[in-house]
C-alpha cells in the first residue's frame, strides 16, 4: 500500500450556494482532482469549511425544500422543511448535500469524517 498524502483544503462557504460547494467537496474528498485518482481506493483530503451560515440558497429552495425520514413504521413518513433544519445547525444541510454526492460504498464514512465545518 502506498503511502496516501493528504492536503487541507480550505473553503469559505460565504456567498457560495450550498449545492455547488457540495459538489466541491465531494470532488476533494473523493480525491478525483488527484492524477493519481482510482474509485477503488480513499484517496481524498481534508476539507475545512468556514462561514457556513453566510450562504446563499438559490431560489426559494430555503422555504420549499423538504427532507423525509421514515420510521419504518406505516404512516411513519416524516417531513422537515430545510430553513428549520439550517436555523437549528447550518452544518447538518452541507454534510446531507455532500454525503448524498458521495457514492453509496464502504469508503463514504471515512470520506464524510475529514470533512470539518467550523
Amino acid at each position: 500500500m502506498k503511502n496516501i498524502e493528504r492536503k487541507v483544503h480550505r473553503l469559505d462557504a460565504s456567498g457560495q450556494a450550498i449545492g455547488r460547494l457540495a459538489s466541491e467537496i465531494a470532488i476533494l474528498l473523493r480525491g478525483k482532482n488527484k492524477p493519481e485518482y482510482e474509485p477503488h481506493l480513499d484517496l481524498g483530503d481534508i476539507v475545512e469549511v468556514v462561514n457556513l451560515p453566510q450562504a446563499k440558497f438559490t431560489g426559494r429552495k430555503f422555504e420549499q425544500k423538504n427532507y423525509f425520514s421514515f420510521t419504518g413504521y406505516v404512516g411513519g413518513l416524516k417531513t422537515r422543511k430545510m430553513s428549520e433544519i439550517f436555523l437549528k445547525d447550518p452544518a447538518d444541510v452541507l454534510r446531507r448535500a455532500v454525503k448524498q454526492m458521495l457514492p453509496p460504498t464502504r469508503l463514504r464514512d471515512g470520506m464524510m469524517k475529514r470533512l470539518i465545518i467550523k
